[in-house]
Parts: C-alpha cells; sequence; structure tokens
C-alpha cells in the first residue's frame, strides 16, 4: 500500500467503508459496510477491484483530496459534480487523477451518500475482518478530517469501463424519489401486534422521511402505526434486528433500521423490506418520498 490521497476537506461527514463484517452478531457488532453497497461495488468494478474493496463514503459532498501518486478513481451513488482541478469529469466513469491534481465532489443533485473508489482499493486497519467504519458504535477507522492520508493498495487488475449516469445509478440527475418504484416489504414478524388498519397505511402511504436519519436508520413520517387493543402498553423482549427491519416505537411512528442497525431490539416489527431494496433508503433525504409495496417473498 502507499499513501496516495490527502484530505483536504472531508464535507460533512467521510467515511472507509467496505462491504461490512457479516456473521458477528452474536457479539453485538451488526455487517455495517457501505450504506448503499451497490454503489459501492459499481465504483470498485468500475477501477478494476473486487467488489469488496474498500472506498470513500461522503455524505452531502463537499470532500476534496489531493493526489499524493497518481491514480485511478471513479465517483458512484448519489450523482454530484466532480472535479479534477476545476475540470469537470464524468461521473459513474473511471478517470485518471495526476499526482498533485485536486479532486473535489460537489453537492449530490439527489440522494445524500456519494462514493468515491480508487484503483487498489482505500487500505485501513480491520477489525473483525473489515475496515468498515461505524462510528455510532465506535468500530472501525475514524470519520476522516482535513490533514489525514488515505493509503491505498496497488492495483492488480485492468482498469474498469466509464458507463452512462443511466446505468451507474437508477436516479438519473434531477429526478426524483417519487419516480424510485416502491421497496418490497414482507409483513412480520410482529404484524400481529397492530391493527389491520396499520397494515394498510404501511402499504398504501406515500411516507416521507424526517430529519432523524443517519447510518442506523431513518425515522418516517405518516400516519400513525396503532397497536391492536390487546397489544396496547405491552412489552417484547428484545429480538435479533435485521437490515430492513420496520420497528415501530409505542408512538406508532415507523423506523427503518439501516446499515449500523443494533443487532437487538424490544420494538416490534411490522415487515422486513428485502434487503435489495434497502439502499434505496440510505439516500433518502429529509422529505423524500418512500412508498412500501407487499411481497409475498423474501427471496425475490
Amino acid at each position: 500500500m502507499r499513501a496516495a490521497l490527502r484530505v483536504l476537506d472531508p464535507g460533512a461527514l467521510t467515511l472507509i467503508e467496505d462491504l461490512g463484517r457479516p456473521g458477528h452478531a452474536a457479539a453485538g457488532v451488526p455487517t455495517g459496510g457501505a450504506a448503499d453497497r451497490p454503489a459501492l461495488r459499481l465504483g470498485n468494478r468500475l477501477v478494476g477491484n473486487l467488489d469488496g474493496a474498500a472506498g470513500l463514503e461522503t455524505l452531502l459532498g463537499g470532500l476534496t483530496l489531493r493526489a499524493l501518486t497518481p491514480v485511478r478513481m471513479a465517483v458512484t451513488g448519489a450523482p454530484a459534480p466532480v472535479t479534477i482541478d476545476d475540470r469537470p469529469v464524468s461521473f459513474g466513469a473511471a478517470v485518471p487523477v495526476a499526482a498533485g491534481a485536486t479532486v473535489r465532489v460537489g453537492r449530490p443533485v439527489v440522494g445524500l451518500r456519494t462514493y468515491v473508489t480508487v484503483a487498489g482499493g482505500v487500505v485501513a486497519p480491520t477489525v473483525y475482518g473489515s475496515a468498515a467504519a461505524s462510528p455510532s458504535l465506535g468500530v472501525g477507522p475514524a470519520p476522516l478530517r482535513a490533514g489525514d492520508d488515505v493509503a491505498v493498495g496497488y492495483a492488480a487488475r485492468s482498469p474498469g469501463f466509464a458507463l452512462p449516469l443511466a446505468i451507474a445509478d437508477p436516479l438519473e440527475a434531477g429526478s426524483t424519489w417519487a419516480q424510485a418504484p416502491p421497496a418490497r416489504v414482507v409483513l412480520g414478524p410482529r404484524a400481529d401486534w397492530f391493527t389491520p388498519e396499520a397494515v394498510r397505511a404501511l402499504i398504501g402511504t406515500t411516507w416521507r422521511a424526517s430529519t432523524d436519519i443517519d447510518r442506523i436508520g431513518v425515522r418516517l413520517s405518516g400516519p400513525l402505526l396503532t397497536r391492536a387493543p390487546e397489544r396496547v402498553g405491552a412489552e417484547l423482549a428484545s429480538e435479533p434486528m435485521t437490515r430492513g427491519a420496520i420497528q415501530v416505537p409505542p408512538d406508532g411512528i415507523p423506523i427503518v433500521l439501516l446499515a449500523d442497525h443494533p443487532t437487538t431490539g424490544g420494538y416490534p416489527v411490522i415487515g422486513v423490506i428485502l434487503d435489495a431494496d434497502t439502499d434505496r433508503l440510505a439516500q433518502l433525504r429529509p422529505g423524500d418520498p418512500v412508498r412500501f409495496d407487499l411481497t409475498a417473498s423474501p427471496f425475490e
């Protein structure tokens, strides 16, 4: 590995993320990893890395880097303007960056998290076999700060290929989340804790993301999901939690769990979003709409 990038400005929050550390929930450690896994995978493929190589996840743009050595990088996820030495370059494409050049990732036009991948992959200390940062849990590398140097491995594969934005991200610049398809939900395991009206509201409502958003989860705004009369005031023993679980606290406001979710929880889960659809919710900004569609199978 070599120190290849220097952080001039981390923006609001920039983390080192890979595909996480599955298999350690019994120790209280969630899988974590990239909030938008397809975006990280795509970026890695563009620069010739294996899918699970670590990259940078930056929140709402503002990330500024200086290349200390020549590198090849790609920017994916929430579509944002990208410049090298103030010259615009393609989003969703592998581009060369000369030593000494300055790379800036602007504010996304839609979505929340943008990914920077570099040929050779970002190298950082690992915990349970992963370099993924889960700052709310104190696991993995600390958020990047101005002046930090980012180490990169030596590229071992051929360069990736440029892809058009429509393939690099399912939402083209200027589109809205209202045009995205509904996220698929399997009811349960505690749907019987709620009234039939609450279940219908879960599926029939256009929900909005609230301002309560982080890598742990997103709280939704919409109708209250009321409990069945016999469950009002009842308490549930802590149960294992999974990414995509829709927990409903006693106030009736649903919370969708995301990458850094706790491994257990005591609120009843009215439904679980299919894993393949959870990455989309990690790109919600406050006020963005999201809809759910009922599916009978968790394997679709």
